[in-house]
């Protein structure tokens, strides 16, 4: 049998297009001794993939010129040399851009528990790396406190969205987002039950932020860089906590990134602005997942999955996060007959 797999071509300037990428067909993999054979189901698209595709240092090596393209997934065991999995067992880990995939010692894979009363792309998102982020970012790096002022940017996609309810669902003051376009933000307050949402496109962000958080931010959660950063930086309340998880305003830069002007308020506030990587709690994983499977289940989170079918479409699937063009999280559609129930 075949594996189809979508390999880096050549490094991305700005945003991936045709060039990028190419569809290649290699043969299916063979499962091994204390191996596992994994048919791949759906894909994680996040903005961290096109950051991999740079030849640049980063928390992992860059995808090398040829390699199939990096990115968590989930898929089924169709075949097990292991006692670590079963045949039939709903797996996540690295899947990579592709239709199979091995689980070894190298490419570890976790089994989704049965009975969780939530589909596959719900777990996917709110229980997956995008909602594992939220979690750990706000309670764990934002040290978040019932009170606080929490401004939330890229507030509708799947991490922002997630970090802005559980900040409410814990008592925060008020939760702001920051968001593209009045449909976005209409979408963040009526959807996810944010105070306030802010459309970063109209002008004069930080004197708007002046205004909807007039006593300072307590707690900034920060999905971009950039410009909203320096609005945010130039409204912090005394001893905020900036917690830096991405920057997607900045990779797509054509030019050098621009860099930020009002860092000086962290002196005169005593802020703290640190960055993470949601790697950094993996030993924690299952105790935010049962808090975050509850919360789904009670209803305190609401979620959106935007689904791409077909595996030739994660390149554009990939775009969406840079444009705007998606809803909640997305994710690509590889095999429909993979699923929890």
């Amino acid at each position: 049998m075949q594996n189809r797999q979508i390999v880096l071509a050549k490094r991305p300037v700005g945003m991936v297009d045709e060039s990028t990428t190419s569809l290649v067909v290699a043969e299916r993999p063979v499962c091994g001794p204390d191996e596992a054979l994994i048919k791949v189901g759906l894909l994680s698209v996040d903005p961290t993939i096109r950051t991999w595709m740079n030849d640049a240092p980063g928390y992992l090596p860059p995808i090398a010129v040829g390699e199939v393209i990096r990115a968590g997934g989930a898929g089924i065991v169709v075949e097990s040399n292991t006692a670590r999995f079963a045949v039939g067992d709903v797996v996540v880990g690295m899947t990579n851009w592709q239709e199979w995939a091995i689980a070894d010692d190298t490419h570890r894979f976790a089994v989704v528990p049965r009975g969780l009363g939530l589909d596959l792309p719900t777990v996917m998102n709110v229980l997956g790396t995008t909602g594992l982020t939220a979690y750990f970012g706000l309670m764990e790096v934002g040290q978040f406190k019932p009170g606080d002022v929490v401004v939330v940017s890229g507030a509708a996609g799947a991490t922002g969205s997630v970090a802005g309810q559980i900040a409410k669902a814990n008592g925060a003051g008020k939760v702001v987002g920051v968001a593209g376009g009045p449909e976005k933000c209409a979408e963040v307050v009526d959807v996810y039950g944010f105070d306030e949402c802010l459309d970063y496109r109209e002008p004069h962000l930080a004197r708007r932020i002046h205004e909807a958080c007039p006593d300072g931010v307590d707690v900034y959660f920060d999905n971009v860089g950039g410009e909203i950063l320096d609005a945010v930086l130039a409204n912090i309340a005394m001893h905020a906590r900036i917690i830096v998880c991405g920057a997607i305003s900045q990779y797509n830069a054509m030019e050098r990134p621009k860099g930020i002007a009002n860092t000086s308020m962290l002196i005169m506030r005593r802020g703290r602005m640190q960055g993470f990587i949601v790697f950094d709690f993996a030993s924690r994983y299952a105790e935010a997942q049962l808090e975050l499977a509850a919360m789904v289940m009670d209803g305190t989170i609401k979620h959106k999955e935007h689904l791409v079918h077909g595996l030739e479409h994660a390149p554009d699937a990939l775009n969406l996060l840079f444009t705007g063009g998606n809803h909640g999280k997305t994710l690509v559609v590889v095999d429909e007959s993979v699923r929890l129930d």
